[in-house]
């Protein structure tokens, strides 16, 4: 018997999550020159790093001998300043899966359980298995959140359930007022950890001031990224709002210094960069639509995205998807989410969007 024998079953069942094909990858692998390579697979900003982050980053370089300050305290009061919220309140995070997985490290245990969507973030799952509880599946209706039929799911072992608004990979939405209904219903020993990365996405008449239930229901935790609208993917940030209780716990089994320099002083510049958050969300907004009606002259159906990304059905979804990579257009492929009919592409420039769109053309014959 190996070392490995002896590790928990629930960690040797875990398959990894699959990121996204990066560009180098599939110039080695085909022989392609990277420079002419469109990705569209990770829901990234094609606008690049926001301005004022950029510098803020050139600013820090000559400091990065020293280790970052474990509180973040500039960062969090950047946050407290913007959304009124207390700095006791605040949870940084590697990412906001990073944070994700402190809520089910602070809140689970081997014989608790967890409540999510079928076709939800890949993360919810992966974050419930390594900690040895319980992952109770709800399947979706049209693909997304069927909050009645989540709520009929708790069980007295329950003691979160994620809700992705929008979702991510099938760019469904759930309205302010109906997420607020299900959340007043639940038991206030059930965590609700509601995971708004693409919140920045969604046009102002979907908008809901989800920041201030905060004060009602003590039992919220609302998680939100820099690697989307604010262009940091790369560097890693991400954070969540809570009841001072309940981040106190998940700062409890954070790691010290889980945030480096560089992304806690780009993510406090982001967040003041409202120029460069508006054009990207103009821009999603055109490119929404391009792709939106490229796939409809090509006689594809789609899930109607509230996101930066389009998911969209397309038969013999794999081999369509290898076609894609030899013309050297990365999308991303999700049947590890139950979808193998599916495709997802991430919003980009007018330009990679219309390269998408000829080589989805020529790859459908």
């Amino acid at each position: 018997m190996s070392v490995c024998d002896l590790a928990p079953g629930y960690i040797r069942a875990i398959a990894p999550y699959q990121p996204g094909k990066p560009t180098s990858e599939l110039a080695r692998e085909l022989g392609l020159d990277e420079a002419g390579i469109v990705k569209l697979a990770s829901n990234e900003n094609p606008l690049g790093v926001s301005p004022k982050a950029a510098r803020a980053l050139r600013a820090l370089l000559d400091g990065l001998a020293r280790y970052p300050d474990g509180n973040g305290f500039e960062l969090k009061q950047a946050l407290s300043r913007r959304f009124g919220v207390g700095l006791d309140c605040i949870v940084l995070g590697n990412g906001s899966n990073d944070v994700l997985e402190l809520a089910a490290r602070a809140f689970l245990a081997p014989g608790l359980s967890a409540v999510y969507a079928q076709h939800a973030f890949a993360v919810y799952p992966l974050a419930v298995q390594a900690i040895g509880a319980r992952g109770i599946v709800v399947p979706a209706r049209d693909f997304g959140h069927d909050l009645a039929a989540m709520a009929a799911a708790v069980q007295p072992d329950t003691r979160i359930v994620f809700i992705a608004n929008p979702n991510n990979p099938t760019g469904t939405f759930v309205s302010g007022a109906e997420l607020e209904k299900f959340i007043a219903a639940l038991p206030r020993d059930v965590l609700v950890v509601l995971d708004e990365a693409y919140t920045e996405y969604l046009r102002p008449d979907f908008r809901y001031d989800s920041i201030s239930w905060l004060g009602k229901y003590p039992n919220l935790v609302i998680t939100r990224t820099f690697s989307k609208v604010y262009g940091l993917a790369g560097l890693r940030v991400g954070y969540a709002l809570a009841a001072r209780d309940v981040a106190d716990l998940m700062n409890r089994v954070r790691q010290p210094f889980n945030v480096n320099s560089l992304s806690l002083a780009a993510a406090a510049a982001a967040l003041e960069d409202e120029d460069f958050v508006r054009e990207s969300y103009e821009l999603n907004c055109r490119g929404m639509d391009q792709i939106v009606s490229g796939l409809a002259r090509l006689g594809l159906g789609h899930i109607p995205s509230y996101g930066n990304f389009v998911t969209f059905a397309v038969p013999g979804a794999a081999g369509v998807f290898q076609k894609l990579l030899r013309q050297g257009v990365i999308v991303r492929p999700i049947a590890g989410y139950g979808m193998p009919d599916h495709l997802r592409v991430s919003i980009g420039l007018e330009s990679e969007n219309a390269r998408f769109l000829e080589a989805l053309r020529q790859a459908l014959g």
